[in-house]
C-alpha cells in the first residue's frame, strides 16, 4: 500500500498519485471550518464531563451515607413535579400548533419521566410503597417515556430528510418538495 498525497491509504499506485481536482468536496468539512471546529470542541467536551463523572460516581458511592434526612422534601418533590408538568404542558400546546420545537419539551418530558421512575422506585426500596411506585413506573411513567423518545426519534428524522435530487423534482411546476408525511406529526 501507498501513501496518497491527502494522507490517506491507497491500494492502487495509481490512485496514490491523483489529487482531488479544486474545489471538488470530499464529503467531510474542512478542519479549519468554524462549524466543524466548534462541533469538534463540543464533542470533546462533553468526552471530558463524561470521563470525569466516573470517578466522582465512585467517590459518591463510597462516601454518600446509606441513610439520609432530608429537611425539605416536600418541596423537592413539588418541584420536580412542576418541572414535569410545565414539560408535558409546553409539549401539548407545541404539539397541539404542530410547532417543530416540540422536540425540546418532550425530550425534556421523557428524561424527567425516565427520572421519576429511578427516584420513586430506588427511594422506596424497603418500604410498602415499592409497590406502587414499581406499578407507577413500569405501567405509566416508563411507558410514556418510551412514547416521547420514539415520536420524537421519528419526527426529528422526517424533519431532517433531505429533498430529493433535482433531477426528481416535481414535473408539472418543477418544485422541490421534502419527503414529510403531515400525518407524523406529534
Amino acid at each position: 500500500m501507498s501513501q496518497a498525497t491527502d494522507g490517506t491509504m491507497a491500494t492502487d499506485p495509481f490512485l496514490a498519485t491523483r489529487k482531488p481536482l479544486p474545489g471538488a468536496s470530499t464529503g467531510r468539512p474542512e478542519r479549519n471550518d468554524p462549524r466543524e471546529r466548534r462541533r469538534r470542541h463540543m464533542v470533546e467536551l462533553l468526552a471530558v464531563c463524561a470521563l470525569a463523572l466516573v470517578p466522582w460516581t465512585v467517590v459518591l458511592g463510597v462516601t454518600l451515607p446509606t441513610d439520609y434526612r432530608v429537611h425539605a422534601w416536600r418541596t423537592t418533590w413539588v418541584g420536580f413535579d412542576i418541572l414535569l408538568l410545565i414539560a408535558l404542558g409546553a409539549t401539548a400546546v407545541l404539539g397541539r400548533r404542530r410547532h417543530r420545537a416540540v422536540v425540546i419539551p418532550a425530550l425534556s418530558s421523557a428524561v424527567l419521566l425516565v427520572c421519576d421512575a429511578w427516584f420513586d422506585v430506588s427511594l422506596a426500596l424497603g418500604t410498602p410503597a415499592v409497590w406502587a411506585s414499581a406499578a407507577l413506573a413500569v405501567f405509566v411513567e416508563l411507558p410514556m417515556a418510551v412514547f416521547l423518545f420514539h415520536r420524537m426519534y421519528n419526527l426529528l428524522r422526517l424533519q431532517w430528510t433531505p429533498l430529493p435530487p433535482a433531477d426528481t423534482a416535481d414535473r408539472a411546476g418543477g418544485r422541490r418538495t421534502a419527503v414529510v408525511e403531515p400525518e407524523e406529526s406529534p
